[in-house]
């Protein structure tokens, strides 16, 4: 089954289980999750991107890829490079640390890049967390947006959070496990990253490309 059957698959199962949510995906377009395989570009500019705008971010990234022709460095060339070079480009320190940590890891298996798109959730959440940088919330967008994994649950986002409150009548933010609980009780799995889409897009402002440069 192709990636876009697997969608409206979701979309059908979801909308069967939660009356809720069935009135969001009926009023709004399409699942538009689109996985690729650029993964350790994403990592890294995901990294250089972290609470800036989009704008900014992009600005940024493009100035790193200058350093070096205006292509993706390797692992090794990110290590190599001197720091005040980055840092010249727009990086904080701490990102300057963090971008050579994730190319440490890549080069010397700790982040098996090689077997990413395969390797069970827990597994990978471990390896990407362990990186400078990467936190659950990283790892999670990553996941979702990245590999197109369909049962991915970013039970820390904001956006998520503010989304349940609305959609369920609640009268605080949720926490992670009443998150979990609303899922299960609504039988979202196996497609908790097809609900979680769409419960940003029940947001006003829409933030599914705004959120993923936050921390």
């Amino acid at each position: 089954m192709d990636f876009t059957k697997k969608l409206r698959k979701a979309e059908a199962h979801l909308t069967r289980n939660d009356v809720r949510l069935a009135q969001v995906i009926k009023s709004s377009k399409p699942c538009a999750i689109k996985p690729h395989t650029d993964h350790y570009g994403e990592l890294v500019s995901n990294i250089v991107g972290q609470q800036l705008s989009t704008k900014a971010a992009y600005a940024i990234w493009q100035r790193v890829l200058d350093l070096f022709n205006g292509k993706m460095p390797t692992p090794a060339q990110l290590i190599k490079v001197d720091g005040q070079k980055l840092r010249d480009v727009g990086l904080s320190w701490n990102k300057v640390a963090y971008v050579k940590d994730i190319a440490e890891h890549i080069l010397d298996g700790r982040l098996d890049m090689d077997h990413i798109a395969a390797m069970p959730n827990e597994q990978l959440i471990e390896q990407l967390t362990a990186v400078k940088g990467i936190g659950e919330w990283s790892a999670h967008m990553f996941m979702l947006f990245g590999l197109g994994r369909l049962d991915i649950l970013p039970v820390g986002d904001l956006g998520i959070r503010k989304a349940i409150q609305n959609l369920y009548g609640l009268k605080t933010l949720p926490d992670p496990a009443q998150i979990i609980t609303i899922a299960a009780k609504n039988k979202w799995h196996p497609y908790e990253s097809v609900a979680s889409w769409y419960l940003w897009q029940s947001l006003d402002n829409n933030p599914v490309k705004q959120t993923r440069h936050s921390a």
